[in-house]
């Protein structure tokens, strides 16, 4: 059965939990597909419009409703009636599910993308949020998508709803993110770092829980150790406009190791150019990019949070979040077994691009989104 799904999200910004709305929308060949946003266009609404997707932006700003918006959003619902209306995010789970239900929608689904609230580094709003979806998990959707193991134990422990829960990993379209010497060549002639230069990569915004500062201290015991290196930095507000990660960097004596890119779109030549991609968070569901990198042959080095331990199995190494000196002590085991032992080297990053083919296509996962809708 094929049919019109419309998607609510909070927002189109950079995002793991909207770049898998964009390759959902874009690889199901089987639904007709309308997005709404619940805030602007982001990054992805102008990639969406491209690809043929109906896109409509309510332009309310962020954490705050307003009743223009949301009688929008009720007669944009009741025009398209759509088969099914998938909600992504606590906000848009909220504020979507109600009016899908007012609109007289039968077929609501839930997605939830995160994993820990943390007070301190969660907003106390989306932490309110998240307990009052809680409560209301029984009543609005028919099923609640989670991308993470994870983060469907995290949330059903707050109160969510057991019998609706399914989990969907998060699928990837392998054919972008590929094993590219000429694309890594590039990137790093761009950024001026030669090939004896071990580089290191994070990929994901300036954000508490993606815990920056964390990496930035290990990079610092790095330096210390006199191993020679850059540091990538890529993702929104990650510029040297950036006073808070410019103290930072001051203060560990890394300025000169760190390479601030800010947003790109570019990512699967950045995974090429890196030696290793580093996740260094507190809290995640599923991270998209640990997927990302190994898909195109690069080793990770990441923080134990979420789905990231069944992401990467035996192909990296898992430390614990909030500590540096672990975190450390992984890169240079890996850096050690870059130049040491290159043949190892090698089938471990042959293994990375592996596990990700057989386990996380983006066939499989749009496959699982269609028998839930139905």
């Amino acid at each position: 059965m094929s049919g019109k799904i419309a998607h609510i999200i909070t927002g189109l910004n950079d995002g793991g939990a909207e770049a898998v709305l964009y390759r959902l929308c874009v690889y199901d060949d089987v639904n007709e597909h309308i997005v709404i946003s619940l805030m602007d266009e982001g990054k992805y609404g102008a990639m969406l419009r491209e690809a043929g997707i109906d896109v409509h932006c309510l332009n309310m700003h962020s954490g705050m409703l307003s009743l223009s918006g949301i009688i929008l959003l009720w007669k944009l619902i009741r025009s398209y009636n759509p088969y099914a209306v998938q909600t992504w995010m606590y906000h848009a789970d909220l504020v979507g599910g109600i009016i899908a239900k007012l609109a007289g929608v039968k077929n609501i689904v839930w997605g939830v993308h995160n994993t820990l609230l943390v007070p301190g580094k969660s907003k106390r709003k989306t932490i309110f949020v998240a307990k009052l979806n809680a409560f209301l998990s029984k009543y609005v959707p028919n099923e609640i998508v989670y991308c993470a193991h994870k983060s469907r134990e995290v949330q059903e422990a707050i109160g969510y709803y057991s019998q609706k829960g399914i989990v969907i990993p998060n699928g990837y379209d392998i054919g972008n993110f590929i094993p590219n010497v000429v694309g890594a060549e590039n990137i790093r002639n761009l950024i001026g770092v030669s090939n004896s230069i071990n580089l290191l990569g994070i990929v994901g915004r300036f954000d508490p829980l993606k815990d920056h500062q964390n990496l930035i201290k290990a990079i610092g015991l790095l330096k210390q150790s006199g191993i020679e290196f850059k540091c990538v930095f890529v993702g929104t507000k990650l510029t040297q406009n950036n006073g808070l990660i410019i103290k930072w960097l001051t203060e560990t004596g890394v300025v000169n190791n760190a390479i601030l890119l800010g947003q790109r779109t570019d990512v699967p030549h950045l995974m090429n150019a890196f030696d290793l991609h580093i996740l260094s968070s507190s809290s995640e569901a599923f991270p998209n990019v640990l997927p990302e990198a190994m898909a195109c042959g690069t080793p990770c080095v990441s923080t134990n949070v979420g789905d990231s331990s069944l992401i990467v199995g035996d192909t990296g190494w898992m430390v614990e979040p909030g500590n540096p000196e672990e975190l450390a002590r992984a890169i240079m085991s890996a850096l050690y077994e870059k130049e040491n032992n290159p043949y190892k080297w090698k089938n471990r990053k042959i293994a990375c691009r592996e596990r990700i083919v057989e386990n996380f296509s983006i066939e499989r996962m749009v496959e699982k989104y269609n028998a839930t809708w139905k």
